[in-house]
């Protein structure tokens, strides 16, 4: 009988550093060749799998999948596509068994967020349900840090990094210019639910005066005058004032402050333009000049100013997916387990996908200082030693250089999806 194969897929926005999980997977799963045929990836996540698009990571070379371990985005194609339940669309799972058997994968790893990890639930019980058992395991991503029981989300770490960064350099220029120009500069950052990445922003500031001076949580709500009123503080006092805010800032009666309108393949409402929005409130109120910027998919894909804690860690977490899966967990996912110690140490640990799947984890309230415009002590423990380190990739003639991979496709066996 032939060897087991293995089916790797990414799922929803990509991270700086999803690949070095890709990488972790396929790695590790060529020192069990004798237990792993083939390594397959879903050629745009799960959607290559129900149309039969499987790419032969067997056809890469080492070098090649080396370098996914510094290469930004998803080297094999993601996508926005929630699987419904089984109730509702018996046929999607149908197809995913169908092609599975065909191409005898017997691992699934999925590569993705809260969704995915409730996708690759579902079709652990159902693959067991139907009498083809295959060993589903989940590899947390996300860069809003909202997958609970994991003390981080790989992809993160990174995001965080970029923003801190990012807020420091802006903050100094604005700073620079506040006398006579500019004196307002607003950083629209992601987190629908949870201001993970806008509370990293705030380690750049170490001592009064440094930007950012206000951070605006998803999880607090927006207060007009509170805010006005800060702004006019900081202006006051330090010559300027650097904004960040979170693009899932509520106002008190749960709406968002800027929503673009409609929802993506997730069902979630689209958002963005906050950070304008902000910055004519204060135009308006307070006459100040201001400048603002939407960080959107560079935060996300800064694979140069990646935190090598964060590319540690993914990497860790694939290799991990693969050891549970031959081990013959199913239904879990490897969890970033933090040390008690002063001193920054983790380990990777065991999650079960049910108490994984769709469960959002916020900030912390003592995370959020008192008055709900920065972060506190605790906040700057927890996110300081998620962006140390540095983790270039290789250059030539003054660019990154990233992996291209060829990409082969298995051949198919099935007739076309036409799902």
């Amino acid at each position: 009988m032939s060897k087991a194969n293995l089916f790797y897929a990414q799922s929803g926005g990509v991270t700086a550093v999803i690949n070095a999980s890709a990488c972790g997977v396929i790695e590790t799963a060529r020192k069990h060749k004798d237990k792993i045929g083939k390594v397959y990836a879903g050629l745009n996540g799960i959607v290559g799998a129900l149309h039969e698009e499987l790419i032969d990571t067997n056809k890469e070379s080492a070098k090649t999948i080396a370098a996914l371990r510094s290469t930004p985005a998803g080297a094999f194609g993601s996508c926005r596509y929630k699987l419904k339940s089984f109730e509702e669309n018996a046929r999607e799972y149908e197809r995913l068994m169908e092609v599975f058997k065909a191409h005898n994968i017997r691992y699934f790893l999925y590569n993705g967020g809260g969704d995915s990890q409730d996708t690759a639930n579902k079709f652990a019980q159902l693959s067991i349900d139907k009498g083809y058992p295959i060993t589903c395991v989940g590899v947390p991503k996300t860069v809003d840090n909202d997958l609970p029981i994991t003390d981080n989300c790989p992809g993160f770490g990174s995001v965080a990094k970029y923003v801190a960064v990012s807020i420091r350099e802006a903050g100094l220029d604005v700073a620079s210019m506040c006398a006579s120009s500019t004196k307002v500069f607003v950083m629209e950052v992601m987190g629908r639910h949870a201001g993970w990445i806008a509370g990293a922003a705030g380690l750049a500031a170490e001592q009064e005066g440094d930007a950012p001076h206000i951070i605006l949580f998803p999880e607090i709500a927006f207060n007009r005058e509170k805010f006005l009123k800060k702004v006019k503080s900081c202006v006051k006092k330090f010559g300027y004032c650097a904004v960040v805010v979170s693009e899932g800032v509520q106002n008190a009666d749960g709406s968002f402050l800027a929503e673009a309108g409609g929802k993506d393949a997730f069902g979630h409402a689209q958002l963005g333009g906050v950070a304008p929005f902000i910055a004519d409130m204060i135009k308006a109120e307070l006459g100040y000049k201001y400048h603002w910027a939407v960080a959107d998919y560079l935060q996300r894909s800064a694979r140069h100013i990646a935190s090598a804690t964060d590319v540690e860690q993914a990497y860790a977490v694939g290799a991990a997916a693969v050891d549970f899966a031959l081990a013959g967990k199913t239904a879990v996912m490897p969890a970033i387990i933090r040390g008690k110690g002063k001193k920054y140490s983790w380990r990777i640990g065991e999650a079960k996908l049910a108490d994984v799947a769709n469960v959002e984890k916020m900030m912390p309230r003592n995370y959020i200082s008192r008055d709900g415009f920065h972060i506190t002590d605790a906040a700057r423990e927890y996110f300081a030693p998620l962006i140390q380190g540095e983790d270039y990739p290789e250059y030539k003639n003054g660019l990154p250089q990233y992996a291209r991979l060829k990409k082969v496709l298995e051949k198919k066996k099935l007739k076309a999806w036409r799902g």
